[in-house]
């Protein structure tokens, strides 16, 4: 009898924690949402920021982590060391893409340039047909608004397709999020 293989889902989200409180208790609701479902979190493997939070509170309640991190970000995000699975790379460019590889669904918290560069990379690859996964935006309190904004903004203006836009599902709370996620890494591919 085989058993299906545990699914993960990459999490994309700030090395620092934002200015709301929001984006930290949403952070942590991921974390422990993702174990409760028996989802592995995938993430880059820091210490510090919402990334700390989400793997923090996926650790507390039981759940596995796979994490990547490059060798000149050990210090700066503190590596955690203390997950299931702890890989270290040369380079950003191999970070992205072990986190890629080694998830079925891809969701980007509130976070800075790392979390646009990890999250353009990923939807520009769907919009050439690369791969298909589920990506998710949690729209804690309006805060991808204005790229969602930007994103329709270049769909009127020309420079994408209508469908671009449906490759990226958002969410203003963890609970739609989840059940979105649940439902789509439930569908047979």
């Amino acid at each position: 009898m085989s058993t299906k293989p545990q699914q993960s889902v990459c999490v994309f989200c700030g090395s620092r924690t934002g200015n709301n409180p929001a984006f930290m208790e949403n952070a942590k609701n991921i974390g422990t949402t993702l174990a409760q479902n028996g989802l592995r979190l995938v993430y880059g493997a820091g210490d510090v920021g919402l990334m700390g939070a989400v793997a923090n509170a996926t650790q507390d309640v039981g759940g596995d982590i796979f994490g990547v991190i490059p060798t000149h970000l050990l210090a700066l995000e503190v590596g955690k060391t203390d997950l299931t699975q702890f890989i270290i790379t040369e380079n950003m460019h191999e970070r992205k893409k072990l986190m890629f590889m080694n998830s079925d669904a891809i969701i980007t918290l509130p976070g800075g340039a790392g979390s646009l560069d990890e999250l353009f990379e990923v939807l520009t690859w769907a919009q050439l047909g690369q791969h298909s996964k589920p990506m998710f935006l949690l729209n804690t309190e309006g805060y991808w608004d204005p790229l969602i904004a930007l994103i329709d903004h270049q769909i009127e203006s020309g420079f994408a397709d209508p469908s671009f836009r449906a490759l990226l599902q958002d969410f203003s709370t963890v609970e739609a999020l989840m059940e979105k996620l649940l439902s789509d890494l439930a569908s047979p591919k």
